[in-house]
């Protein structure tokens, strides 16, 4: 992007002299009491910036009652940061670690505004902007800038401003979209040159890249991003790398989602709006995803209201959004923006997202946090949100929620449900806590059964996703504490014939009482592996498999399978797979009770047979006694 550019700057001076003034001729036409814009994120002219603070330093009197408006404050060291609160009184839309001290101590202003209203609130002037300082690339050849990798509200402040004061700077790219404007646009022009911004890239850590390995097995091919601001939101792109036909229709383009597009990974073929187009409003990140964005018609940024704007994220198909989020409660709602009374960071965009997510045909909101804090001592999933926590994400919005210990479904789902689902996500430290506060406030049954310490965790790492057949996907997965009502519709679903097969009689009611202590186990002594249908998005059961320990070497087997997904080999999965857990526990084989009727379950012993197993027989009036030697057993 730098050149030999001095010419092209020397041949617009001479085409519009008018525009070209020093810094401090420029200041001094900014009114007493001015609303002034200052440049968003890595986009922020920092030489105006420094400027404007020595400018007012020295002239105290010139810009006397001036309001600055910032959404993303980058840029200052703490000493010079300083120094512009002194001089200006701030309005931010969000806050960074140099402004949250002070906003919440009440020297300057937070506008909790949706990033998607900004840019109509300055229009209307709800928002008043007189002036704005911006950074912008170097012409092209048709004579036009770039606001570059700063578009979000800041076209809106340029176009709603009387004064407007451009950096003219040979390191922004000329990025296309919204971010293209005619010199005519700018008042002033200040060239200077100097590095853009840099975000550090986040490092990740074990605990990120189990809620991105989590995360990629919800992302579907085709699938059209969003992925908010924030280390853990960030951190988990990589585990993406993988799929195809991603496209993207961000607020923010980060260097992982950059990645994404170098690996391959994302070609927006399959976007419904924007084809063949990465759409974003903002981008901050190294200086090599700058120079990516350069001229490159295949990412466009455009402004905040419509890129944020829910009804426009709804029409991409498939789309879905990931946003970081500080805490969730056990019913739904998440916070994103305080820690109890203290702003911490803003409305932004995980609202705007989440709402345009939701209303996506096949799309996914999902909201990632680690599941404690402060090394392990709080619980970022609680029971309710505290006192004076904003609700970024309502209820209606909370699809999806994950963190290191799996994934909670929330979409669709009673109270009941969610707390259970939410629970058992969260840090196993805090499992006991939760259900014994959400008993107190009735968000779960009063006699909820729960299984403490290590026996009664959720072994995640046992789920697995195997094909039936090519229209198939099963998820064989344990069976956890919010899985009643997939239980209650399985069983209700059976014949008389296969309930009679299963248990020896026709059990004609599943109530409650008898659901949870086939939900809550203790998975060393018990396993209930769920073959779950992955064809759509509703988790539908179509098999169950259980082994009781009996004894320290033999466990007593059985299951059941849907009458129409019989012979269909499901049998033979639940079964392996049950093998496969037992042996890591020390088992030596399985004892399986069966009517010497049940044709299904006796070629499932044939099954065990040719796998190697040896298998005894005992012949009992009806029943008939297989006991079931692994083959490998001592």
């Amino acid at each position: 992007m730098v050149s030999d550019h001095h010419k092209i700057i020397d041949a617009l001076e001479r085409s519009h002299p008018e525009k070209f003034l020093p810094a401090d001729a420029a200041f001094a036409r900014i009114k007493r009491g001015s609303r002034i814009f200052m440049g968003t994120g890595c986009g922020q002219p920092r030489f105006l910036l420094n400027a404007l603070i020595d400018y007012a330093e020295a002239n105290p009197k010139a810009l006397f009652d001036a309001e600055m408006y910032v959404l993303l404050a980058f840029g200052m060291e703490q000493y010079r940061y300083e120094r512009f609160e002194r001089s200006f009184h701030q309005h931010c839309f969000t806050f960074r670690d140099n402004t949250r001290r002070t906003l919440n101590r009440g020297s300057g202003d937070y506008n909790p505004v949706f990033l998607s209203n900004i840019p109509r609130f300055i229009k209307r002037r709800i928002i008043p902007i007189d002036v704005a300082f911006v950074q912008v690339s170097l012409p092209d050849v048709r004579g036009r800038v770039s606001l570059g990798i700063s578009v979000d509200i800041t076209r809106s402040a340029v176009d709603a401003a009387g004064l407007v004061i451009a950096q003219m700077n040979a390191h922004m790219p000329f990025v296309h979209g919204d971010a293209v404007l005619p010199i005519e646009a700018f008042d002033v022009i200040i060239p200077h040159d100097e590095p853009l911004l840099e975000i550090e890239p986040f490092e990740r850590d074990d605990t990120i890249d189990a809620i991105g390995a989590f995360v990629s097995g919800l992302v579907e091919d085709g699938s059209t991003l969003s992925v908010g601001h924030g280390r853990t939101a960030q951190g988990i792109i990589p585990h993406l790398a993988g799929k195809k036909n991603l496209g993207i229709h961000s607020e923010l383009i980060s260097d992982n989602l950059v990645g994404l597009i170098r690996a391959g990974a994302v070609d927006n073929a399959h976007r419904s709006i924007h084809p063949g187009v990465s759409t974003g409003t903002i981008c901050m990140g190294s200086a090599e995803t700058y120079r990516f964005l350069h001229d490159n018609r295949s990412i466009e940024l455009k402004t905040a209201d419509y890129v944020n704007n829910p009804a426009v994220i709804a029409n991409n198909r498939a789309m879905v959004s990931i946003n970081g989020v500080l805490s969730v409660d056990c019913t739904g709602q998440a916070t994103a923006e305080s820690i109890g009374a203290s702003f911490y960071s803003g409305l932004g965009g995980t609202s705007d997202f989440a709402r345009g997510a939701s209303l996506s045909d096949d799309g996914k909101s999902i909201l990632v946090l680690r599941s404690s804090a402060q090394g392990g001592a709080v619980s970022r999933i609680v029971p309710f949100l505290k006192e004076g926590e904003g609700i970024t994400v309502n209820r209606g919005d909370a699809a999806y929620v994950v963190t290191e210990y799996g994934v909670a479904h929330l979409a669709g789902k009673n109270i009941r449900n969610r707390a259970l689902e939410l629970i058992g996500i969260a840090h196993p430290a805090h499992r006991a806590w939760l259900i014994e506060q959400a008993k107190r406030h009735n968000l779960i049954h009063r006699d909820q059964v729960f299984i403490p310490g290590k026996s009664g965790e959720y072994p995640v790492q046992l789920e697995e996703t195997v094909s039936l057949d090519e229209r198939c996907e099963l998820l064989i997965r344990p069976v956890k504490l919010s899985d009643e009502r997939l239980l209650k519709e399985f069983f209700y679903s059976l014949s008389p014939q296969s309930l009679y097969n299963r248990f020896v009689t026709v059990q004609k009611e599943m109530p409650h009482e008898v659901l949870q202590t086939l939900v809550a186990i203790d998975y060393r002594q018990q396993m209930t592996l769920l073959a779950i249908d992955r064809t759509d998005e509703r988790e539908t059961v179509l098999g169950i498999a259980q082994y009781i320990v009996e004894d320290p070497h033999f466990a007593n087997f059985s299951i059941s399978i849907l009458d129409d997904w019989q012979n269909r080999g499901i049998g033979s999965i639940l079964l392996d797979r049950c093998v496969a857990i037992a042996r890591q526990l020390g088992i030596s084989g399985f004892t399986v009770d069966v009517l010497t009727e049940n044709k299904a379950m006796i070629g499932l012993v044939r099954h065990a047979r040719k796998r190697g197993h040896s298998v005894d027989r005992t012949i009992e009036g009806d029943m008939v006694l297989y006991v079931m030697t692994f083959c490998d057993a001592p």
